[in-house]
């Protein structure tokens, strides 16, 4: 496959041919950073690990130059830190069983404004050649304004897709802000107590990442750990493990549909539902 940036690959842990890797694809994640899929998307990863007829493709957007470091890498330069990262994503792959990864290579700021129609129009050329039934992306209320980004071009991406060609369902997941804050109607909780295993390996991956500055590692999985906890307070939990994501299906589906309002309506959900618990024993 031909991709805009020269320092762009795919990986294929099995070996088969890029096109029959992409087309085999049934779950995928388009993320911003390297163990961004990892973070977000493990339950797609659980999901097809070791299956027959399911595959998980993840898809990242940027080349990881820009990332913080510290520990052993402190000094690295973001050319190094590039390097670093971008195998770390392959070996997380390997670990993980994927049928696909594909590093895009952008800068951050490629992501957010600079070269969005660029991203969009590849993204959408990669999303023919995978048709995936399910995708896991970032949601429109992550505080991390790279995530935006890449939420916002996997959102223009699929909006330029003939519907046949759109995934069932699409899902925005949470990284730099939990989403237990969503309404109970709005949220939806994704089991990511499989294949314990294979939950560490993919994220301790990236070693870059699990410094004693910034232990991704062990936040993602505790979060995990805690989202199935703290779901509901007066039964006993289903899981173990678990995320918390936002069924951004709408936002596909009708293309007019305003993802800043839809976003906000989010906001006013959990406000009414707030003010509801709050109303009935205040007053």
């Amino acid at each position: 496959m031909k991709f805009y940036n020269s320092g762009a690959d795919i990986h294929v842990p099995d070996g088969a041919a890029e096109e029959e890797a992409l087309a085999r694809t049934t779950y995928m994640s388009i993320a911003a950073h390297q163990d961004d899929c990892e973070i977000m998307a493990y339950h797609a990863i659980a999901k097809c690990y070791g299956a027959e007829d399911d595959w998980y493709t993840a898809v990242v957007l940027t080349d990881g130059g820009g990332s913080p470091r510290s520990g052993e890498y402190a000094d690295y330069t973001n050319e190094q830190i590039h390097v670093k990262r971008s195998q770390e994503q392959r070996d997380a792959a390997d670990v993980g069983g994927y049928g696909a990864v594909v590093q895009l290579a952008y800068s951050s700021e490629d992501v957010r404004t600079a070269k969005r129609d660029i991203i969009e129009e590849e993204l959408a050329e990669l999303i023919k050649k995978a048709r995936p039934k399910y995708m896991f992306i970032h949601n429109p209320a992550d505080r991390h304004e790279t995530h935006l980004g890449a939420c916002l071009r996997a959102i223009g991406a699929l909006r330029k897709l003939p519907p046949q060609m759109r995934p069932k369902k699409v899902y925005g997941m949470e990284v730099w802000r939990s989403l237990d804050w969503l309404s109970e109607k709005d949220r939806l909780v994704f089991d990511t107590s499989m294949h314990s295993e294979i939950e560490s390996g993919v994220i301790t991956a990236f070693e870059s990442q699990c410094t004693p500055l910034k232990r991704f590692d062990l936040a993602a999985i505790g979060r995990r750990l805690g989202n199935a906890t703290f779901q509901a307070p007066r039964d006993n939990d289903v899981t173990n493990s678990c995320n918390i994501g936002v069924d951004l299906t709408p936002l596909i589906e009708n293309p007019r549909l305003d993802i800043e309002e839809f976003t906000l309506k989010l906001i006013l959900n959990f406000y009414e539902e707030a003010k509801e618990l709050l109303e009935r024993f205040t007053r």
